[in-house]
């Protein structure tokens, strides 16, 4: 079975947590060989993501300093096969039928950058892991074939 649209991942400023979620998220499916997608938006958006964000990535490889935070759309949430908020609330602009996530323990970024991180991969490595699954593969087979 293959997810219908991207994992969305939401936070309120779509500036730290969300964007690392996201760059967690295509490393761990790209490691695997998976055809999986992940998004961001936020509630409220902020300019820019957060530098601090940006210069961790950046340390990894990883470069989003030309990631622009958006707001989420009703059409964001539709498409998306599954829903992660990361300490912002959505509302009632979810469709009724969304499957909806709230990572809460994820502690903010301004303050423990490295304890939001490890939390956010941790999270990442669960939902990658059921992705996987049903889309039919296990962890030692999900890169061949692709």
């Amino acid at each position: 079975m293959s997810a219908r649209g991207p994992v969305l991942f939401l936070c309120p400023h779509n500036a730290a947590k969300s964007v690392l979620a996201v760059a967690e998220f295509d490393r761990l499916a790209q490691q695997r060989g998976l055809s999986l997608r992940a998004d961001s938006a936020g509630t409220d958006p902020e300019a820019a993501p957060s530098p601090a964000v940006v210069a961790a990535l950046c340390a990894d490889g990883i470069d989003v300093a030309d990631h622009r935070p958006r707001r989420v759309t009703l059409e964001d949430l539709t498409a998306a096969d599954r829903i992660i908020t990361l300490g912002c609330d959505i509302g009632a602009l979810a469709p009724p039928e969304a499957s909806i996530v709230s990572w809460d323990d994820v502690p903010p970024v301004s303050r423990d950058l490295e304890g939001a991180r490890r939390a956010i991969r941790q999270h990442v490595e669960q939902l990658v892991t059921e992705l996987a699954a049903e889309q039919g593969q296990t962890g030692s087979d999900a890169g061949e074939g692709r």
